[in-house]
């Protein structure tokens, strides 16, 4: 049997934006997940507008430990130039404010939102009967209720178990099957990114580095240069 090549793949860079935020390889055995006919593999976890305007990442997961405010939402939606998921509440907010930010970023474009793991299987029917797009639904251990989540309404589930979510991927997906689609936090090497593809998830969301860290090796670059120069 012929060996099969692997496609090549025309570049065009551009000439100012060399720092682009790129996403792990390993990222791309995933299977995807179609929303709304796009594939989507990868998920920038952030709410840096800088990062995500100078990112490669399929969407933008953007959660943050505040209440969630419609400026907020909004100021996203508009700089992405990708599909957004925004987060909702869950923790502190739930109820009907929850349901009334979920429909304005909906409004805004949102693709999907995110309900925090402590948010109440009643609120999720809730948002998921009120909405037109899909709602996530975090799960962060062994304890949380992810089939109480899916029954109520939640069409993707967010798993995020810290240096167990691999194994908990794994729990997870031999309940529920092969065919709901998960999502998951990747860590921080090929290796653990490729065990939870392996484990069941089928799009890995990648925490970026902020702005500061991208700015500070930009320094060190031109510092660098700098000493070399003067040698």
């Amino acid at each position: 049997m012929a060996e099969k090549k692997e496609k090549y793949i025309p570049q065009v860079h551009s000439k100012l934006r060399k720092s682009f935020i790129k996403v792990p390889k390993e990222i791309y055995q995933a299977s995807g997940i179609m929303i709304f006919e796009k594939r989507i593999k990868s998920l920038l976890f952030t709410t840096d507008l800088a990062i995500i305007r100078n990112s490669n990442a399929d969407s933008v997961m953007a959660v943050y430990p505040y209440t969630p405010q419609t400026t907020i939402m909004s100021a996203i939606l508009e700089v992405s130039n990708v599909p957004c998921f925004v987060g909702v509440g869950g923790g502190t907010t739930q109820g009907l404010r929850s349901k009334y930010i979920a429909i304005d970023a909906e409004l805004l474009g949102a693709y999907g939102v995110v309900v925090n793991s402590p948010m109440p299987n009643k609120d999720i029917k809730d948002i998921a009967k009120f909405l037109d797009i899909p709602v996530i639904a975090s799960v962060v251990s062994f304890e949380d209720d992810y089939i109480g989540k899916i029954e109520a309404g939640a069409e993707i589930l967010n798993i995020s178990g810290g240096k167990y979510t691999a194994d908990l991927v794994r729990e997870i997906r031999s309940k529920i099957g092969d065919k709901f689609p998960i999502i998951a936090t990747g860590g921080k090497t090929p290796e653990s990114i490729l065990e939870t593809i392996k484990a069941g998830a089928n799009a890995i969301s990648y925490t970026a580095p902020s702005s500061s860290e991208v700015f500070a090796s930009m320094m060190d670059a031109y510092r660098n240069k700098d000493m070399g120069e003067n040698d």
